[in-house]
């Protein structure tokens, strides 16, 4: 007679959907999972995998986390802003997922608005435009799945669902998304034919007579705070509020304060040249223009960050900045869509 303590046989569906060790943190990335403010378990982050991929979690059961967070390009898109549920179009661009699970990334979005990858991963769920669920549907729509419940009861100790548990499992699998082993990495690392000739004068640029690392720094390229760099600013007309030229009001958006007018968090440089096109909007087409941008000093307003400042930039040496960007670009964090979902 069987012992009722033992396991049982996986079935064939989940032999075909197995666990997956924890990745190693690649080359570049120093700090562990660890770090983050939960407890990363394969079980979780297999679950997290098929909720960030499953469209039932969207209002019109079209739209996905991967919709917007695409993998083959650093989790973030090509599209300047996102498209939601019923074809509703956002106003900002995919932030990139990587290396999300660190202290360096204290809050989360362009405007800094969630403080935990756990409180992030809600966000879209319950956002009208993006996915357009809110906790009570998003319980009920997975509920009304019966395969979830173990997988649930495998990552948490019981089958109990709730949007809790359905943002933890999501920022678990977001924290395995890891980028490092890049050309950078393997130069930092010793390796003197990972740059060409161009992106070694590139990185001297970088790090100094462009003063990229002022916000771009760390193992993943930001400092996580908030600057205006002008985009999206468009003069007012003559005695209007200077405030108004601002569409998207970033940072001052959740802080309220002038001060940050037009602010928004410094994205990670991490497979940077896979994400045309950028900034908050998606208005610069080319990483060519981003530097162009910054090398203009950005575009003039009255709270233009106070490191914006032209740069007088030869054109070899935009080059040479465009072609160290690329060395950016790592390896460890690609996916692609399960084959199936729990029924």
């Amino acid at each position: 007679m069987p012992d009722p303590r033992s396991t049982p046989e996986p079935t064939a569906w989940e032999r075909a959907n197995p666990t997956r060790p924890l990745p190693d943190p690649p080359l570049g990335v120093a700090a562990e999972l660890a770090d983050v403010e939960f407890r990363v378990t394969p079980a979780k982050v297999r679950l997290g995998r098929w909720l960030f991929y499953d469209p039932r979690l969207s209002a019109d059961g079209k739209v996905s986390c991967a919709t917007c967070h695409q993998p083959e390009h650093g989790f973030s898109q090509l599209e300047p802003v996102s498209t939601g549920v019923h074809g509703k179009r956002g106003t900002r661009k995919a932030p990139p997922i990587l290396n999300v699970a660190f202290p360096v990334y204290p809050v989360f979005f362009w405007d800094g608005r969630a403080t935990t990858l756990v409180e992030q991963a809600k966000g879209p769920m319950a956002n009208p435009v993006e996915m357009g669920m809110d906790a009570a549907d998003l319980v009920r729509a997975l509920r009304a799945i019966p395969g979830y419940r173990k997988y649930f009861a495998e990552a948490f100790g019981d089958d109990r669902i709730d949007v809790d548990r359905v943002a933890e499992a999501i920022a678990a699998y977001e924290a395995t998304r890891l980028s490092g082993n890049s050309a950078y990495d393997r130069w930092d690392a010793g390796d003197s034919r990972a740059f060409t000739q161009e992106q070694q004068l590139g990185r001297e640029i970088f790090f100094g007579k462009a003063g990229c690392n002022q916000c771009h720094l760390g193992f993943n390229l930001t400092d996580a705070r908030f600057h205006n760099l002008g985009v999206g600013f468009k003069q007012p007309p003559p005695g209007a509020d200077p405030g108004t030229g601002f569409v998207d009001r970033g940072r001052a958006g959740v802080t309220g304060k002038d001060a940050d007018l037009g602010a928004f968090k410094t994205p990670t440089l991490r497979d940077v040249s896979r994400r045309a096109p950028y900034m908050h909007d998606g208005s610069v087409a080319t990483l060519r223009e981003v530097v162009e941008l910054y090398d203009r000093g950005g575009v003039p307003n009255p709270w233009l960050a106070k490191e914006m400042k032209p740069l007088h930039l030869a054109p070899g040496e935009v080059d040479a900045l465009v072609a160290f960007l690329a060395t950016l670009d790592g390896e460890g964090y690609r996916d692609e869509a399960p084959a199936a979902f729990p029924q």
